[in-house]
């Protein structure tokens, strides 16, 4: 527990973030094909070389959850992409839910599944170097929804998860994401976020899950997407610090933040004004993926000769979030 504990704090320590590259296959496809790359395991390798080969990535990022595919996947010269990371002092970590499906009875709502298999899976990935792990459950707000059933079977899940992957010696990064769909407001997203969270530690606890060898990963709190309720910075702070301080245990080794489809620079700011609002008993952080990774991809465009400019946009981003996980973000380089 001990060296599980020093993993957590290396990975939310020093300003630096987790970059969450686990797009299933999938995601990451349709996304690259909208800038004209093909879709292809080569094209997905050559971005993801892309990514993880940025020179100077090391000085912002701690972790970086791969996907299955990516973290057998090699570099041009052969080297896996989990040694390159390594040896740029980077922990490499992998995504093990196998994603949502509609929850039986439940319309309207999801349940992750993966469970199946999954201690073999996670002794095989800490042999092959894996150094931490991440699940994503889905909660949704909606007309009498989410229910506290839904709730409770995906807060199951997620602590039997944590615990195999502690069993296993890899940090379990715990995200129960409360998505920006809808139309509702900040309160009920802070209300849904609240109720998320008790339950979910609560079967943590009951799971014998070590708060300080894990990491609790959440969205900020913020109106649906189809709201038009304007919020500023600081309410988002405020709000989501309070959120935070009823749900999660002083022992947690630290929280980190999902993007939830924010444009990359209102998901900077909003770190940086939560970080600054208030000092908690837990390290705060980045975990995003397009809001780290967007501007790179749209740079890149498949070609070889706008490697160098993507991975600027890449390591500028990266710079910036650290910046912001430190409170000292002031706004973007003109």
């Amino acid at each position: 527990m001990e060296e599980l504990r020093q993993t957590a704090g290396r990975l939310v320590s020093g300003g630096k973030g987790i970059f969450a590259a686990d797009a299933s296959v999938k995601s990451i496809s349709a996304r690259l094909a909208k800038y004209g790359v093909a879709e292809s395991e080569e094209e997905r390798r050559k971005y993801r070389q892309l990514l993880f080969t940025t020179p100077g990535i090391g000085e912002f990022v701690s972790g970086v959850i791969m996907h299955d595919e990516s973290f057998r996947q090699t570099d041009g010269s052969g080297k896996l992409f989990r040694e390159t990371l390594a040896e740029a002092g980077i922990l490499p970590g992998i995504k093990v839910d196998r994603g949502t499906v509609d929850l039986a009875n439940f319309p309207g709502e999801k349940v992750t599944e993966g469970l199946d298999g999954l201690r073999e899976r996670l002794e095989e990935y800490a042999q092959m170097g894996a150094c931490f792990t991440k699940w994503r459950a889905v909660i949704v707000i909606g007309e009498k929804i989410p229910t506290r059933e839904a709730i409770k079977i995906n807060a199951d899940i997620l602590a039997r998860y944590a615990a195999l992957s502690q069993e296993a010696g890899m940090v379990p990064v715990v995200e129960p994401e409360v998505v920006m769909e809808g139309g509702h407001n900040a309160e009920r997203c802070a209300e849904v976020t609240t109720q998320t969270g008790k339950i979910v530690f609560e079967v943590l606890a009951e799971m014998k899950v070590d708060f300080g060898g894990m990491i609790y990963k959440v969205n900020m709190i913020l109106p649906g997407r189809e709201n038009r309720e304007e919020i500023s910075d600081e309410d988002v702070a405020q709000k989501t610090c309070e959120v935070l301080g009823r749900i999660v245990p002083v022992d947690t080794a630290g929280v980190v933040f999902l993007s939830g489809g924010q444009d990359p620079v209102t998901a900077t700011r909003r770190l940086n004004a939560i970080v600054k609002h208030d000092k908690t008993a837990w390290p705060m952080t980045f975990s995003f993926e397009r809001a780290l990774e967007q501007a790179a991809m749209e740079k890149w465009l498949g070609k070889d000769e706008n490697i160098e400019f993507a991975q600027k946009e890449l390591l500028y981003r990266a710079r910036m979030n650290s910046l912001a996980a430190r409170g000292f973000y002031s706004g973007e380089d003109v």
